[in-house]
């Protein structure tokens, strides 16, 4: 047999193995002594239950004066053609796919889209959680944040936690949002800031005010901290409490609320923390400033920082919060951002919040409980 024969398309061995021993006179008895070999052997490789070995594929080219490798790729090819009539390939195309749209292991591990033994189920779970009509349309949100060219892991679960923060924010009823009433609301927010314990009252005031309070931690590798967006013209703030601070968490919450109170131009998704966060654009810096501001104005603070720096006491610090009704963490938290303090400091006043906002988690369906 010439070694360049090579079949026209993907071919059962067993067929190539018959035509040669009809070409030679030979039976299947006749190829097992060649090979030396079980008869049973040789009928189970022409009839495609047993595979050729390397062993066997030496065997064979012995046999027939070809190569070991013309029978290993003629296995091969006949194995690939088997498993693609078969659909595996197709399956794993249509999988492959909505992974790279979408976070989906995460996405079933926080039971926004159910588990599947199917592909077909899986892409009705992936639709129905993104409001497509099939899956041949890519996830979108009207989200204000740096998306790249082609979408990256980060901006794909970026999409995805947008859109959970938009499903949550729907469930809840809500009182009108009235134009200019966020200053008012901040005065009130204000008077919960100086007990940790009055953080279980922020959620339920913001609904009062129409705007919706919605906590979805960050999935990984997005490095969020919140956002403002809008669900159906009501405001929507959403929190993820990367950093599970007081300091930290009052400083995003004014955040958001700047961006609405200013009238930018909603969605924001914000990375407020850290040395992953990217330069911020004009309306960023305009939202921080008038959140830092709110929190704490420039003029008492700077005037604490010269009255105290270098040594920050223990003493002073809960003095002065006290004077401006706010809790130690949020002062520090200030004093650390503008690196008059160092982190390891007095830390033990950097509280956690999320016990206080437990009922609020995504998640918690208890929390639904509470809205007006």
């Amino acid at each position: 047999m010439s070694e360049t024969l090579r079949p026209a398309r993907a071919t059962a061995p067993g067929r190539i193995i018959l035509r040669e021993l009809e070409t030679r006179g030979w039976t299947q008895q006749d190829l097992a002594a060649v090979m030396g070999r079980p008869e049973q052997v040789i009928s189970e490789i022409i009839r495609a239950k047993k595979q050729i070995t390397a062993e066997t594929a030496r065997q064979l080219a012995k046999a027939f004066g070809t190569s070991p490798d013309f029978w290993l790729n003629l296995e091969m090819q006949y194995q690939l053609h088997q498993a693609g009539s078969a659909g595996v390939e197709s399956q794993i195309e249509r999988r492959s796919r909505l992974f790279a749209l979408a976070p989906i292991n995460e996405m079933i591990k926080r039971g926004w889209i159910r588990a599947s033994d199917t592909v077909d189920e899986l892409e009705r779970e992936f639709c129905r959680f993104f409001q497509l009509a099939s899956v041949e349309q890519s996830p979108r949100v009207a989200v204000k944040f740096r998306l790249s060219g082609e979408r990256g892991p980060e901006d794909r679960a970026i999409l995805a936690w947008v859109k959970r923060v938009e499903q949550l924010a729907a469930e809840q009823e809500i009182d009108a949002f009235i134009e200019g009433t966020v200053p008012e609301l901040v005065e009130r927010l204000l008077g919960l800031a100086e007990n940790q314990a009055e953080l279980v009252k922020i959620p339920q005031l913001l609904l009062e005010y129409g705007i919706h309070f919605v906590f979805v931690p960050h999935l990984p590798k997005t490095y969020l901290d919140g956002a403002a967006l809008k669900v159906e013209e009501h405001p929507v703030v959403a929190i993820t409490l990367r950093y599970d601070r007081i300091d930290a968490f009052w400083f995003t919450l004014f955040h958001e609320l700047a961006h609405i109170h200013l009238k930018h131009e909603l969605v924001h998704v914000d990375q407020l923390f850290g040395g992953e966060s990217p330069i911020p654009g004009s309306e960023e810096i305009e939202a921080s400033r008038l959140a830092s501001q709110w929190l704490l104005p420039e003029d008492l603070m700077t005037e604490f920082i010269e009255l105290n720096a270098p040594r920050y006491s223990r003493q002073n610090i809960e003095r002065f919060a006290s004077e401006q009704h706010l809790h130690p963490g949020i002062v520090i938290g200030q004093l650390m951002h503008r690196k008059e303090m160092k982190y390891s400091h007095l830390r033990e006043y950097l509280v956690k919040v999320s016990p206080m906002l437990e009922m609020w988690k995504d998640g918690n369906r208890s929390g639904m409980n509470f809205i007006h």
